[in-house]
């Protein structure tokens, strides 16, 4: 199961079926940012029991869900979005994603309710590969790399179907794993 893509910043990576690592099992990572010294993504089907309010007090009753973004630095929040007339200087990473921005125009947004949930997603934490770590992964067959996904994917709530989304529309030679068993030994 050998991917045909390298890592890169605005693809996906996602895990292989049988990852058994609590913190990637069944994951699907948005690649922010990839450099010869590492590399950053935010898990985009994990998310926790929290909510925008409960890591940020004073955002009131903003119910915004918080992803668990990777194992890294959990306690620090990160977030993309698709609106950058709105929430200005964010980088865009991917055609009409953005990683970060103007935190006061944001919190403006959510208080006034001018930005939805479909439009921006939180993050506790990150994932991260140090210089070579994911390479190595890669030569182990941990990830497979897609650039065959729309925004919408990226901002779809419906987490527990994504991996199996994103490995279907990799086409007929990745399709079959969609169907493979969370745990083998099962079945």
């Amino acid at each position: 199961m050998i991917s045909r893509l390298q890592p890169t910043t605005g693809r996906l990576l996602i895990s292989e079926p049988f990852l058994m690592d609590p913190n990637f099992k069944r994951s699907v990572i948005l690649i922010t940012e990839h450099q010869e010294d590492g590399t950053v993504g935010f898990i985009l089907n994990h998310c926790s029991a929290l909510i925008l309010s409960d890591v940020i007090p004073e955002m009131g009753d903003a119910s915004y869900p918080i992803y668990l973004g990777g194992p890294v630095e959990t306690d620090t929040i990160h977030f993309i979005h698709r609106c950058p007339d709105l929430i200005t200087d964010g980088q865009e990473i991917a055609k009409g994603i953005y990683w970060g921005g103007n935190f006061e125009a944001l919190k403006v947004l959510i208080s006034t309710k001018s930005i939805g949930e479909a439009d921006i997603k939180f993050f506790l934490g990150y994932s991260g590969w140090a210089e070579e770590q994911l390479k190595m992964e890669m030569k182990e067959n941990t990830w497979i790399v897609s650039d065959q996904f729309h925004a919408d994917v990226v901002f779809s709530n419906n987490e527990e179907n994504l991996w199996r989304e994103v490995i279907i529309n990799l086409g007929p030679k990745y399709a079959h794993v969609s169907n493979f068993p969370q745990d083998p030994n099962l079945n």
